[in-house]
């Protein structure tokens, strides 16, 4: 019984990390879906830093939830 339950908290981290990877992926992913959708006007696409603020957010909110995630120990 023992080894059941040491195994079950093995993998309940196991599924933290992979949750946390999963979360990371997915801030850049929203962006990169919003800005990939067929619309005729999007601002941001005439401003002269539009493009880097975009790169800039997905970069920077995967960034900050790596060290969130890090800080908790899920990484």
């Amino acid at each position: 019984m023992r080894r059941m339950t040491e195994e079950s908290i093995r993998q309940g981290e196991e599924v933290k990390k992979i949750s946390s990877w999963a979360a990371i992926f997915f801030a850049p992913t929203i962006v990169a879906g919003i800005y990939g959708m067929n619309f005729h006007v999007i601002p941001e696409l005439a401003w002269p830093f539009g493009y880097p603020m975009a790169i800039g957010l997905m970069v920077g909110g995967a960034f900050v939830l790596y060290l969130v995630f890090k800080k908790r120990g899920w990484l």
